[in-house]
């Protein structure tokens, strides 16, 4: 047989293709464990190796993408098999449950239970004649982690993390050590409970020996799991809805394309016009009104947990192989509402009669020099859990998905300049771009954050931050209670 894994990096997700390839047939069988939406990628892999699938496994419900599984299932007359949840799937399929077998040309599925990233999880283990080879763990035992135990109900998140830690062990202790272990999250994804190895392989032997869930007591590792956990994208909230409802086909054809009137009535709308440029392009010049997620970055997840959900969205992009990609990321997280696109430049999308805006952009050894006659506001879009690891002394914490709500604590417009970072630059020129929009004027630290240290910048855990409030002729800065905004952007 063959294992052929499929990469979603953008989400930090593993789908897998299974081909029986024992005897001589014309057509080989194949199995497909959490297919992504973009299913056109599973045919592509099924094509290339002259198979078509027999068997398609969900290991849970996916909060974190739209799945494709039903789609292909009812494309090539393949078994649907499903665990049953709540609410029951709202489609025609065959529940799992513990000790399912499914037999697929000289290859067998068993079934495990493997309740804590979800309550109605499963793992499955493939088998040919010879005993267990690999096992499909989902969101349960990842290479170095677990999956999240906080995202089905916080009145959960304690029993289902013992339920994970005992779910771990049952598989490290009903396989062979030599046994393949192939999550689907884990790579970079936030169902991924702390950050997991982003090595190719693992087997069960090679988890006992460094995975915290087989190397900690029940006690140890429940108290360290739900304490380090951070926020999760906010669209977590739909889509297992979708999934259970029984997500529509996928539709990638391109967006209409716009006229310059239409994006300028979008944008006086203040619907969300996102432009895709590389951000120091977006920084140097872009049209008022316009938010910048570059299309090198993290577009899908930041993007769609910032969005309300449903809410029309217009793509402005270099070309349309740009906006393309970025449309198939969205559109396989659940966001469908893509309202137009506009391709090339400024000029291109609103006529050149429409004056562009810009701010500067620099780096952390820029910043440290400029505190050594200033007090500068410094704000920090990164996520609680990179600001608790370390941060730059004095600077403010506003996790990129909350800046909306939370723009009322920020200096008063004019005031001061803001300084704003994150881990590389993609969240901090979105939140440039929000700011700007607000009336603050920017200033984007495009760098590694790992650079912030090296340029002589104080870098200090939470603990060690400095309090006080946030006004000009102050480095302390504290950070304030959340409030919202009646209108986040203006």
């Amino acid at each position: 047989m063959q294992i052929v894994t499929l990469e979603t990096p953008w989400l930090g997700n593993r789908s897998y293709v299974v081909i029986d390839d024992v005897g001589e047939r014309s057509v080989r069988t194949a199995i497909v464990v959490d297919p992504p939406r973009d299913i056109d990628r599973i045919h592509a892999v099924l094509e290339a190796h002259g198979a078509k699938p027999q068997l398609v496994l969900e290991t849970h419900r996916h909060a974190d993408y739209i799945s494709g599984g039903l789609q292909l299932a009812r494309e090539t007359a393949a078994v649907y098999a499903v665990p049953p949840g709540t609410p029951d799937p709202a489609f025609e399929y065959v529940p799992v449950t513990d000790g399912t077998t499914f037999a697929v040309g000289q290859l067998t599925i068993r079934a495990i239970h493997t309740p804590g990233h979800t309550a109605h999880h499963m793992s499955y283990v493939l088998e040919d004649r010879n005993g267990p080879k690999a096992v499909f763990t989902g969101g349960s035992l990842l290479h170095g982690s677990v999956g999240r135990t906080d995202l089905v109900d916080s009145a959960l998140t304690q029993s289902l993390s013992e339920l994970q830690w005992r779910s771990v062990h049952r598989l490290a202790a009903g396989l062979p050590l030599e046994t393949a272990v192939m999550p689907t999250h884990g790579f970079g994804s936030f169902c991924s409970a702390a950050p997991a190895s982003t090595r190719g392989s693992s087997t069960v032997g090679g988890e006992i020996r460094c995975n915290s869930a087989l190397t900690s007591s029940l006690e140890e590792f429940v108290e360290q799991l739900m304490r380090g956990y951070d926020a999760y994208p906010s669209y977590y909230a739909h889509v297992p809805h979708t999934n259970a409802a029984g997500p529509a086909p996928i539709d990638l054809s391109p967006p209409r394309r716009l006229s310059s009137d239409e994006v300028l009535a979008r944008i006086d709308a203040g619907e969300w016009v996102v432009d895709l440029r590389q951000r120091r392009v977006f920084a140097a010049g872009h049209v008022p009104g316009t938010l910048s997620f570059d299309a090198g970055g993290n577009v899908s997840v930041y993007l769609t947990w910032m969005l309300p959900w449903g809410a029309p969205v217009t793509l402005l992009g270099d070309d349309e192989d740009q906006v393309a990609r970025i449309h198939r990321q969205l559109a396989v997280v659940g966001v469908e509402n893509i309202a137009g696109a506009a391709y090339g430049r400024p000029a291109d999308w609103v006529g050149p009669q429409i004056e562009t805006r810009a701010f500067p952009v620099t780096d952390f050894s820029a910043l440290a020099s400029e505190r050594e006659t200033h007090d500068v506001a410094v704000l920090d879009v990164r996520n609680r859990g990179e600001w608790a690891d370390g941060h730059v002394d004095g600077a403010l914490n506003v996790p990129l998905p909350e800046l909306l709500d939370r723009i009322g604590e920020l200096p008063t417009r004019g005031a001061a300049e803001i300084w704003v970072y994150c881990g590389s630059g993609f969240r901090a020129s979105a939140a440039a771009s929000i700011l700007e929009q607000a009336g603050h004027g920017i200033v984007l630290i495009d760098d590694q954050f790992a650079s912030a240290a090296k340029a002589g910048l104080v870098v200090v855990p939470a603990q060690d931050s400095h309090s006080g409030p946030w006004v000009p002729g102050s480095r302390g800065i504290r950070t304030p209670t959340s409030r919202a905004v009646s209108k986040a952007v203006s």
